[in-house]
C-alpha cells in the first residue's frame, strides 16, 4: 500500500512538474508573441500555444483590462503558474516533502 502511494506520488510530481513547465512556456510564448500582433496564432504549430493560453487570457482580460494597450495577463499566469510550481513541485514543494516523509 504504501509503494503504491510512493509510486504515485513519484508519478504525480514528473507529470505535474512537466505540465507546469509547459504551461509557463506557453504563458512566456504568448508575452513575446504579443509584440508581433500580425502572427496568426490560429495555424500550424501556434495552436498548441493558442488553445491552452486563450480562454484563460481572455478571462484575465475580461478582469484586468490591458494597461496603456499592454496586455498583462500572460505576466500574471507566468508568476501564478511559477509560484504555484514551486510550493507543490520545487526542491521543497508538498509533494517532494510527501515523498520524502513515507520514504524516511
Amino acid at each position: 500500500m504504501i509503494s503504491l502511494l510512493i509510486n504515485s506520488l513519484k508519478i504525480l510530481d514528473i507529470s505535474l512538474g512537466i505540465f507546469l513547465s509547459y504551461l509557463t512556456v506557453v504563458f512566456l510564448i504568448r508575452l513575446i508573441l504579443s509584440w508581433y500582433p500580425k502572427i496568426d496564432l490560429s495555424k500550424g504549430f501556434w495552436l498548441l500555444i493558442s488553445i491552452p493560453s486563450s480562454s484563460v487570457l481572455n478571462l484575465t482580460r475580461k478582469l484586468i483590462p490591458p494597461i496603456g494597450g499592454v496586455d498583462i495577463g500572460p505576466v500574471i499566469w507566468i508568476g501564478a503558474i511559477s509560484f504555484l510550481r514551486e510550493i507543490l513541485v520545487g526542491q521543497q514543494g508538498l509533494i517532494k516533502i510527501a515523498l520524502h516523509m513515507h520514504i524516511s
